[in-house]
């Protein structure tokens, strides 16, 4: 991948965590190899891409087809070290020629969705095969055709074996991406467990929501916290942001594209994390601050006793019910604080933004007013 002082590709060289290839540089390989084929009537095996930085790598293909006028190409996903849902599959390319002057055209096969809902890069009703591997794939049908003497006008379909299935371990369902996975990537490179796909999903997640015109979006850290919500205010299932662990992911978007009003729900002990001025939730990046959650508690009106005992409780969970067990609001305290800490990263945007914090079971065990 060359040289780098900085940025996400010394990361990658500082861990020693192989990359992968996105679903958009493995269908624009297969195309190559199918168009290749169709003008020629032999498959490139390995196929070679180049990718929007200027990465030339070569794809083995999995699977091929040559008859009636159409070419299909094959490539297996590697998604290197990162835990991609896509990792290991097969992502087919099937291209025809069209009439002179028809342009390239896409089409969803079996197992890539439909963009249902708008709010998206694509309008409702195109296959969802983002923008920038369309536009890898135009320019490589290009290529190829000023090679092999072809006109470039072609349909290309492109599907995933068992698609379907996969995606619906995604956001494609919640976003009206339906009948399978989308094909992503603007490098054409997946970096070892990146962040950066899930917080894109937040951001066409508020941008869906917007779009159908909500305003009211809620913020949850899991399907608990989300039924939580509907049972609350009754949002739709477009209003929903699943938002894990990134917190400041859904602040710092909705400042710069507000809705009316924010509500965030979750776990008690992430969003006591939120409340102590964390916006990444993550286990792994920030803890629990029982010291904290003991400063709160004695506002609340707790004895040094029992600050003392939440200080040194086994999880956020027991300090909370330390402090219901004494009639301290420990719950309603933090979900204040949070609030105030979501309010303060919206810097003044014009959103009201509210605070539900949930036990394990769903039930309400905090909650703020509006801001």
């Amino acid at each position: 991948m060359g040289e780098a002082k900085g940025g996400r590709s010394a990361q990658l060289k500082h861990t020693g965590l192989r990359h992968g290839w996105t679903t958009g540089a493995c269908a624009t390989a297969a195309t190559t190899a199918a168009y290749t084929a169709l003008l020629t009537g032999d498959f490139p095996d390995p196929v070679t891409i180049t990718l929007p930085k200027g990465q030339t790598p070569s794809f083995a293909l999995a699977a091929e087809s040559l008859a009636d006028g159409r070419a299909m190409a094959g490539i297996v996903k590697d998604a290197g070290d990162d835990p991609d849902v896509t990792h290991g599959a097969l992502i087919r390319a099937t291209v025809r020629v069209l009439p002179r002057g028809s342009g390239v055209v896409f089409a969803a096969g079996p197992g890539v969705g439909t963009i249902t809902r708008p709010g998206l890069p694509l309008d409702v009703g195109e296959p969802a095969i983002n923008p920038v591997p369309r536009q890898m794939m135009r320019e490589h049908v290009a290529l190829v055709a000023g090679r092999y003497g072809g006109t470039g006008d072609v349909e290309i379909t492109v599907s995933v074996d068992h698609g379907e299935e996969i995606a619906r371990s995604t956001w494609n369902p919640r976003l009206g991406i339906l009948g399978g996975l989308s094909i992503l990537g603007t490098t054409g490179i997946v970096v070892p467990y990146s962040c950066s796909a899930w917080i894109d999903s937040i951001r066409r997640g508020v941008d869906v929501a917007r779009a159908a015109g909500r305003t009211h979006v809620a913020g949850c850290t899991g399907s608990t916290s989300e039924k939580t919500v509907v049972a609350e205010y009754g949002l739709p299932e477009d209003a929903l942001l699943d938002m894990g662990d990134f917190a400041g992911a859904v602040l710092k978007y909705v400042r710069r594209h507000p809705v009316d009003r924010l509500t965030i729900c979750g776990g008690f002990a992430k969003l006591s994390k939120l409340a102590a001025g964390h916006l990444d939730l993550h286990s792994a990046r920030s803890q629990v601050d029982k010291g904290f959650l003991a400063e709160l508690a004695r506002a609340g009106g707790a004895d040094e006793s029992l600050a003392a005992a939440v200080s040194s409780a086994n999880t956020g969970l027991a300090a909370l019910q330390l402090c219901t067990a004494s009639g301290v609001p420990l719950g309603d305290l933090v979900a204040v604080a949070a609030r105030d800490e979501a309010w303060g990263v919206l810097r003044g945007a014009p959103v009201v933004v509210d605070v539900i914090c949930v036990d394990r079971a769903g039930v309400v065990v905090g909650r703020s007013g509006p801001r």
